[in-house]
């Protein structure tokens, strides 16, 4: 029984510890970013917080396009 809790163990401990990157690189890249809306970077901020990985995900699928990087020439 030990042993196949070790991969699973692994397993989840891995995944958990890359949803929190995720987590982490969507919060700060919506902190960096400048949206046309300013109410817009408090929403996506609370999305990422709340929804965790899941927020995330959403944020860095669909809101990430929404703003710009401060000095980018696009």
């Amino acid at each position: 029984m030990l042993i196949l809790a070790l991969p699973l163990f692994l397993f989840f401990g891995l995944l958990a510890v890359a949803a929190f990157a995720i987590w982490i690189w969507a919060l700060v890249d919506v902190l960096q970013r400048q949206f046309h809306d300013p109410g817009m970077k408090l929403i996506w901020v609370l999305v990422v917080i709340f929804l965790h990985a899941l927020g995330a995900l959403i944020y860095l699928l669909v809101g990430r396009n929404q703003g710009t990087l401060p000095g980018a020439r696009y």
